[in-house]
C-alpha cells in the first residue's frame, strides 16, 4: 500500500511569498513492518551486499557482551503487536519477563570485532532526494547497537555506497551481532512507502523579520479561532502561539511532548508553521533539519566549510500530536502503525546524518534532538 501525505493545510507560500527561497523537498520513506527482499529499498531488511566482500564491523573498544539478545527484542515486538487491544496473556508475559538483559554473549570480548547491524537500504531509483555520489545508486547503513563511541559517547554510524550493477553473488547468510545495548538500536524489519514532499526551513534559521510576520500571522489565527469559539471561556491552555506549550515550563521532554498532544488533540484545526508547514516528521531522505529542542547548530563540512544537510533523518515517530496533519490518508482510521513503526529511539527521539554535498568523501556527521 502507498502512502500518502495529505495537503498541506495552507499555502504558506501563498501567505508568504519569500518562502519559495527556503524551499526544499525530501523524500519521507514510511517504514512499515514488513519482509523485504535483498533487491528492495528497506529499513533492517535484507541487503544487497556482494559475498565476497566483508561485512563491516565495530573495532572501537567498549563492552560487547552485555545487553538484549535481538530474538529476544523481535520476538517482544511481534507478541506485544499482536497484544494491541486486548490484555497479554499468562503465557505471553511469562515469556516476556523471560527476556531480560544480561551476559548473552560472554564470549565477545572488548576488543573483538562486532558485526554491525544493517539499518537501512536505499535505492536512487526509490529516494529522488538521495544525494549519491556520482556513479552509485544504493546507499547501504550500518551502526553499532552499542552507544558508546567517541567523545559523545554516541552511537557510530557506517555509510556505503555502491553501484549495484557491481554486485554478484549476495551474501546470503548475512551477519548480526549477538546483542545490542538497548532494545531501541534494533530497528524492525520494514518495507517502505517513499513519498516525496516540499519542506520549508526551520523557522529559527529564517530572518527575524519573517519569523515575527510569521508569529503575527499565527497569532492572527488563534484569535479568529478564540472568537469563532462558542463556548468562549477564554481559558488558557497552556500553548504559545506556535500551537505548543512552552519547553521552559516543563521538567523534560517527555512531559512537553505529552502536553502539546494533549493540546493539540484538543484544537485539531489550529495550524502553525512549526507543526504543519515546514519539516515533515519520520524517517526521511533530505529536506532540512529541525531544531526543536535545541537552538540550530551549524553542521557544516570540515574541508570546504559548506553546509551540510541531512542524507538520512532517523526517527521514532512519523506523527504525534503536534504534527498529525502530516499522517498519511492510508493511517487515518488506525494510526497505530505510524506511531512508532521501527522501534528506534536514538538521542531523545531523532538522529540526522549529515554529508558534504560537494565532497562524497568527507566524513558524514551526526546531530541528534
Amino acid at each position: 500500500m502507498t502512502r500518502t501525505t495529505p495537503p498541506r493545510p495552507v499555502d504558506v507560500e501563498a501567505v508568504f511569498p519569500e518562502l519559495a527561497a527556503h524551499r526544499r523537498t525530501a523524500t519521507r520513506l514510511h517504514p512499515r513492518p514488513g519482509v523485504p527482499k535483498a533487491e528492495e529499498s528497506s529499513v533492517a531488511g535484507p541487503l544487497l551486499w556482494p559475498a565476497d566482500e566483508p561485512w563491516p564491523v565495530c573495532t572501537a573498544v567498549h563492552p560487547k557482551d552485555i545487553g538484549h539478545r535481538l530474538a529476544d527484542v523481535r520476538e517482544r515486538r511481534r507478541i506485544l503487536a499482536g497484544a494491541r487491544g486486548r490484555d497479554v496473556t499468562e503465557e505471553e508475559r511469562r515469556v516476556l519477563d523471560g527476556m531480560t538483559r544480561g551476559p548473552h554473549a560472554p564470549r565477545v570480548g572488548e576488543s573483538d570485532p562486532l558485526p554491525l547491524l544493517a539499518v537501512a537500504q536505499l535505492w536512487t531509483r526509490d529516494v529522488p532526494d538521495l544525494a549519491a555520489p556520482e556513479g552509485c545508486d544504493l546507499l547501504q547503513v550500518f551502526w553499532c547497537p552499542f552507544e558508546v563511541h567517541g567523545p559523545d559517547r554516541t552511537i557510530d554510524v557506517i555509510l556505503r555506497w555502491r553501484r549495484s550493477a557491481d554486485v554478484g553473488a549476495v551474501l546470503a547468510d548475512q551477519p548480526e551481532p549477538p546483542v545490542a545495548g538497548r532494545e531501541e538500536c534494533v530497528p524492525t524489519s520494514c518495507v517502505l512507502h517513499p513519498e516525496q514532499v516540499v519542506e520549508h526551513e526551520y523557522l529559527g534559521l529564517l530572518d527575524e523579520d519573517l519569523r515575527e510576520r510569521i508569529a503575527d500571522w499565527e497569532e492572527g489565527l488563534l484569535d479568529d479561532d478564540d472568537d469563532d469559539d462558542e463556548d468562549g471561556d477564554g481559558d488558557d491552555d497552556g500553548c504559545d502561539a506556535g500551537g505548543g506549550p512552552a519547553p521552559a515550563s516543563y521538567a523534560t521532554y517527555e512531559e512537553y511532548a505529552a502536553a502539546m498532544a494533549a493540546a493539540r488533540a484538543a484544537e485539531p484545526d489550529e495550524v502553525d508553521y512549526m507543526s504543519d508547514l515546514s519539516i515533515a516528521p519520520g524517517w526521511k531522505a533530505g529536506g532540512f533539519a529541525s531544531w526543536h529542542l535545541t537552538d540550530p547548530a551549524p553542521v557544516d563540512c570540515p574541508r570546504c566549510g559548506a553546509p551540510m544537510p541531512p542524507l538520512l533523518t532517523v526517527a521514532t515517530v512519523e506523527c504525534d500530536g503536534a504534527s498529525r496533519s502530516w499522517l498519511p490518508v492510508e493511517d487515518r482510521e488506525d494510526d497505530r502503525a505510524a506511531i512508532d513503526p521501527v522501534g528506534v529511539y536514538l538521542g531523545r527521539g531523532l538522529m540526522r546524518v549529515h554529508t558534504c554535498p560537494a565532497d562524497p568523501d568527507v566524513p558524514h556527521r551526526l546531530s541528534f534532538q
